[in-house]
């Protein structure tokens, strides 16, 4: 589920995973196998920390009960730590011999507490009242050892403070570090856990963007290739066509002109499947170097005009403006509107004429066609896409694109692609 920014602190971490839960199991053992050690040294070396213990077997009990809760203790982190509480307070009521591993055990169980607790604030009070229970044994426990032997009995104290002072200070001092320590690193795994979640919540988000974004570009890709490959099979398969039908005609009266129109049939489809191979070598190409055939430009409007020609239409060129470099993507956009406009007045205006024109203004490349043909019949019908596609064409180069009847008669296609401002010369000439 998606979150923002606010929705984090009040996240709520997830339970253990099977592995973790068998991790605990063996932490669990771990620390029961060493405390049950320990207190068999200690008892063997008689150096208790109390200065007197029960009887071996009643240590060793303490010291098996009080590890055992760790085996769940990320599963059920306040159970455990409030049972470990009750077990470490009664562990030293009963001053049993080993104090080590029963101090490990309650750090481990606050630490798990502040790291796996889901709610917050019951991880935050339920630590500071453990911490408050024992900081009040501690003072229960002193009051116990009363009255202290007086203050000359300690031969090697050599320090500016009382003794026995000295001594309270230090139990406060110590278990002061000891429980921040233990709430502070519970703290910190948390946050840990929170933040590579947001982090894993983050990084599957600009995984699902990075994945539209392609969709995106391939949709984008796919139609660019569909604008292509319609212009270059429709603009050449309506001159074949054309081509063909007057050798058809001619074939039997004209053996001659039949056998022209077949020559340029066979020119257009050689042209055609040039075209449509580097079409297929820049979709199969691995690098991002295009062959030139899969990108006509402005030098290879004479051949359209050629092609045109060859169908029986008269067709006039013209260039107007100094002609300079444009880019390649504005080059083939003009290109291609030529392309298709001309295609359309062989395909559907039944025109004698046509005039091609390209202008080169100060900002702007300029590409017009024009014939006498039929007017408004002259353009793809609602199946086709070939007014669609300029529009597509010349929207991509933030340009505009005109299409419609002439006044008088016939049809114009003019679209205006902005390229900049043409360079301007000082008086000796230089750019």
């Amino acid at each position: 589920m998606a979150r923002d920014e606010t929705d984090w602190s009040a996240w709520r971490r997830p339970g253990p995973t099977r592995a973790q839960q068998r991790h605990d199991i063996g932490i669990a053992a771990a620390v029961l196998v060493g405390a049950l050690g320990m207190t068999v040294l200690i008892n063997s070396m008689g150096a208790f920390a109390f200065g007197s213990a029960p009887r071996l077997t009643e240590q060793l009990i303490w010291s098996a009960a009080l590890p055992v809760p760790l085996a769940v203790r990320r599963r059920f982190p306040l159970a455990v730590l409030l049972v470990v509480g009750v077990l470490f307070i009664a562990a030293q009521v009963r001053q049993i011999g080993d104090n080590l591993i029963p101090s490990i055990v309650l750090f481990l169980a606050l630490y798990t507490e502040g790291a796996w607790e889901r709610s917050r604030s019951t991880a935050r009070w339920s630590r500071i009242g453990v911490i408050a229970a024992m900081f009040g044994w501690l003072v229960v426990s002193i009051a116990i050892s009363l009255p202290w032997p007086d203050a000359a009995e300690y031969t090697a104290a050599a320090g500016p403070l009382d003794p026995r002072l000295a001594s309270v200070l230090y139990g406060f001092a110590f278990n002061g570090m000891f429980f921040i320590a233990a709430y502070g690193f519970g703290n910190m795994a948390w946050l840990s856990a929170r933040r590579h979640a947001e982090l894993t919540w983050r990084a599957e988000q600009l995984r699902e963007s990075q994945e539209q974004n392609t969709r995106g570009a391939i949709v984008a890709e796919r139609v660019r290739i569909a604008r292509d490959l319609h212009d270059v099979v429709a603009h050449h398969v309506s001159v074949m066509g054309v081509q063909a039908g007057a050798a058809r005609r001619a074939l039997d009266k004209n053996p001659g002109l039949a056998r022209s129109a077949l020559q340029t049939v066979e020119q257009t489809a050689r042209t055609a499947i040039g075209e449509l191979r580097g079409l297929l070598g820049v979709l199969r190409a691995e690098d991002t170097e295009q062959d030139d055939t899969a990108s006509p430009g402005l030098d290879r409007l004479p051949e359209l005009v050629s092609s045109a020609r060859s169908a029986g239409l008269e067709v006039r060129h013209g260039v107007y403006g100094e002609p300079r470099p444009v880019p390649d993507g504005v080059a083939v956009s003009a290109y291609r509107v030529v392309q298709e406009a001309l295609t359309n007045v062989v395909k559907h205006a039944g025109a004698r004429t046509a005039e091609v024109r390209v202008r080169y203004l100060d900002a702007a490349l300029e590409v017009e066609v024009t014939d006498d043909g039929h007017g408004a019949r002259n353009r793809s019908d609602g199946r086709g896409f070939g007014l669609a596609g300029m529009r597509e064409r010349v929207a991509v180069h933030g340009g505009e694109l005109e299409a419609g009847p002439r006044r008088d008669a016939g049809y114009r296609v003019r679209a205006s692609l902005p390229v900049g401002a043409a360079p301007t010369t000082d008086e000796n000439g230089d750019a």
